[in-house]
C-alpha cells in the first residue's frame, strides 16, 4: 500500500502535466471542429465543440452531435484513436512510479 502512495506522490508532477496537454487538445480539436462542420450539423458553437471533443476523446462517445462532413468524420476518427492511446499514458506514468517505490523499498 505504501508503494502506491508513494507512486501517486511521484506521479503527480507527470499526470498534472499531462492532463494540460489533455486540456489544450481538446479545446483545439474542438475549435478545428467548429470550422471543419461550419457552425452546423450540431456544432453550432465552440463550447459545444470543445465539450463534443472531450466526450470523444474519452471514447464515452458522439454524446449528442455526430460530424457529416468527411473532413469531420476523419477529424473524429483521429481523436477517437487518439483517446485510445491517452487512456495508457497515465496508466504507465503511475506503474513506473510503482516499479521505482518498491526498488526504493527494497534496497532499503
Amino acid at each position: 500500500m505504501q508503494f502506491l502512495g508513494e507512486a501517486i506522490k511521484g506521479s503527480l508532477r507527470k499526470i498534472s502535466i499531462f492532463m494540460l496537454i489533455v486540456l489544450m487538445l481538446v479545446v483545439i480539436l474542438g475549435s478545428i471542429m467548429y470550422l471543419v462542420e461550419n457552425g452546423e450539423n450540431g456544432f453550432a458553437s465552440i463550447p459545444d465543440c470543445i465539450y463534443w471533443a472531450i466526450v470523444t476523446i474519452t471514447t464515452v462517445g458522439y454524446g449528442d452531435i455526430s460530424p457529416v462532413t468527411p473532413l469531420g468524420k476523419f477529424v473524429a476518427s483521429i481523436i477517437m484513436l487518439m483517446g485510445y492511446a491517452i487512456i495508457a499514458v497515465p496508466t504507465g506514468i503511475v506503474t513506473t512510479e510503482m516499479a521505482l517505490a518498491a526498488r526504493k523499498m527494497n534496497k532499503k
